[in-house]
């Protein structure tokens, strides 16, 4: 069975690991990454070159787009794959769809999308070619529940539920060096970016409460919120952390926060499992689909406002075994419930192996 992934492949962290995935199972796998069409070499001084590339990238037109899609279809009619496997299709035109289609008929065109475009939040015309080119997908794969009726009413053949997932080899539990304990050791870790969604007055809840706290996510969007907190502000500058430092971050806290994107509308993220694996304690905002996956109060904990947050932080943070026993718990739910990407992918595509 032969597969081509193409996405845009700016990091390692999603289609990459998709590919390695399928090769762990079992397919034959080639890659199509657009990320190069929109990029200028840093120590180019073609100014106007790269606004025009940046401004391609944003509003999905011009000649670096068409120059993509054209070379997907010649990529994918010579490979001639069983599975065409769209990552988050904002910049594949409907037209490429059909032209592959019309040229390998046995070929499945699959799409998949961690983002939400139904969102009210989402720019249309960012998604405005993933959108109308949903009817010509053969399976579409939608992150969260909501999505599967919203791709049903916009004409989709099939859809599926494809959850995120956390890496075995990317998320584990980390024993920490003296040296490393000195820069991630803390009573509580956010490992994420900022929105404006109320997520800063938790977090200046945790600090008044009397515990250390860390922040490590995109710092640009840290800077002013950060500043404007007085509580916070001490925090200030944060700091990515990425591969095995973000396993010692999350492993170095007694707790892992984890709060849900009001822009994609979720109701669980990536993190939800990332933070399990490495046997730290999930403390996340309450949805029914979290409390589906673990059990509140033995595998993960959930707050629902901030007077419950504070309560359940200072019960839990007072009660050393029995962080231990729900970090635990969490970790083994994730194991023997198939939360990692090589279950999650063998779910999907069993019917065509």
């Amino acid at each position: 069975m032969k597969v081509l992934i193409a996405g845009d492949w700016h990091s390692d962290l999603h289609e990459e690991e998709l590919l390695k995935a399928f090769i762990r199972i079992g397919y034959q796998v080639s890659s199509f990454k657009w990320f190069s069409y929109f990029s200028v070499p840093p120590s180019s001084k073609n100014f106007p070159s790269r606004i025009l590339k940046r401004l391609q990238n944003k509003y999905l037109v011009g000649p670096s787009v068409v120059l993509l899609n054209r070379d997907l279809i010649t990529q994918a009619v010579e490979y001639r794959p069983d599975i065409v496997f769209i990552y988050r299709g904002s910049h594949i035109l409907p037209d490429s769809i059909r032209a592959i289609k019309q040229r390998l008929p046995f070929c499945r065109i699959v799409g998949y999308n961690n983002d939400d475009p139904f969102s009210p939040r989402q720019p249309k015309y960012y998604w405005r070619h993933f959108l109308v080119s949903i009817p010509l997908y053969d399976l579409l794969l939608a992150y969260r529940l909501h999505n599967l009726s919203d791709f049903s009413r916009a004409g989709a053949r099939s859809v599926s539920l494809l959850r995120s997932w956390y890496v075995p080899d990317r998320n584990y539990p980390v024993v920490l060096t003296p040296q490393e304990q000195i820069r991630y050791q803390c009573d509580v870790v956010f490992v994420g970016h900022y929105e404006n969604d109320g997520r800063l007055e938790y977090l200046e809840e945790v600090v008044r409460n009397g515990y250390q706290l860390r922040i490590f996510g995109p710092p640009e969007t840290w800077i002013k919120p950060l500043k404007r907190s007085e509580v916070l502000n001490d925090l200030y500058p944060v700091q990515k952390v990425w591969g095995e430092e973000y396993c010692k971050a999350l492993s170095a806290a007694r707790i892992a926060l984890c709060f849900l994107s009001k822009l994609n509308r979720d109701t669980y993220t990536r993190r939800c499992f990332e933070i399990p694996a490495t046997k730290t304690v999930l403390f996340s905002e309450y949805t029914d689909d979290l409390a589906a996956m673990y059990i509140e109060g033995s595998e993960a904990v959930y707050f629902r406002n901030l007077e419950d947050f504070s309560e359940k932080l200072i019960t839990l943070l007072g009660n050393n075994q029995r962080l231990l026993s729900i970090a635990e718990a969490g970790y083994q739910r994730a194991l023997a419930s198939g939360y990692d990407i090589d279950s999650r992918i063998s779910q999907i595509f069993k019917s065509y192996t």
